[in-house]
């Protein structure tokens, strides 16, 4: 079995994060491995709190991983101060990490900021590191520093951000009134993604689990595109089959395949 390592924050209400991350990654069939940045204290409603993991202690969970199992993948999501995120990237080359998927979180579907704006430029330089970095467009209009309002926007904010050094930029067009179609740029051609919008509030989660099944699907030894595109279509159906767990927004389904076998109702 390909092992895949989620380097991220942990959410409480299991929607987003780490948690999101080992979902997605069993759900495909690799085994995932995990290294805490972050403790949020969140629920469908929100995030509320943050608690920062020391750097040490994230450069200690990253050592004790790869020097005993070997990596097939690794996802880096939320990463908040440029302390952990330069930590993150001198291990990166230390072990040599292979399929580096990189899902710049920056600020929660809450308004809370998980990434502080100081840090932006040390997060641009992990980038440079990526195989694939995953932007929705509110990030993508940060790293590339244009307004995004169409999908010819998309695809030059991909251009730039394909200059940071990334090998491939996917920006998710999510945040889009008209269509959910997602952007490709590999530094030479664009593909476009398409995406169906689905009427549900319940979207907590879909940057993570994306990212996540990139890094899983590359790890299994599929190409770029066809992990984007498998990715893509994990993605559509755990929106379609998303539930509430609270009262706020619920998380996408992602274990749809085996509730529906096992007979769970999940709504």
């Amino acid at each position: 079995m390909k092992k895949v390592l989620t380097i991220a924050g942990s959410d409480s209400c299991g929607g987003a994060g780490v948690q999101a991350d080992l979902k997605t990654m069993s759900a495909i069939g690799v085994y995932g491995m995990s290294v805490i940045t972050a403790v949020t204290a969140q629920n469908t409603m929100g995030v509320f709190d943050v608690l920062e993991i020391d750097k040490s202690m994230v450069a200690k969970q990253i050592q004790c991983i790869f020097e005993d199992i070997e990596v097939d993948a690794v996802k880096i999501g939320m990463v908040s101060n440029a302390e952990i995120i330069n930590t993150i990237g001198e291990c990166l080359i230390k072990y040599k990490a292979k399929n580096i998927v990189i899902d710049p979180v920056m600020v929660s579907k809450s308004g809370y900021f998980l990434l502080k704006k100081e840090a932006i430029n040390e997060m641009k330089n992990l980038i440079s590191m990526a195989d694939v970095v995953t932007p929705n467009i509110p990030e993508a209009e940060v790293l590339s520093g244009i307004h995004i309002t169409s999908e010819d926007d998309m695809k030059r904010s991909a251009e730039i951000i394909a200059k940071l050094g990334a090998k491939s930029v996917l920006v998710k067009g999510g945040h889009r009134c008209n269509d959910a179609n997602d952007i490709s740029f590999n530094g030479k051609k664009f593909i476009t993604l398409e995406g169906e919008r689905v009427n549900t509030k319940n979207t907590h989660g879909t940057g993570c689990t994306l990212s996540s099944a990139i890094a899983s699907f590359l790890a299994k030894g599929f190409s770029l595109d066809e992990a984007l595109s498998l990715s893509k279509k994990y993605i559509n159906e755990a929106i379609k089959n998303s539930f509430s767990i609270g009262k706020g927004v619920g998380p996408v389904g992602h274990f749809i395949d085996l509730y529906k076998k096992g007979g769970i109702k999940y709504e």
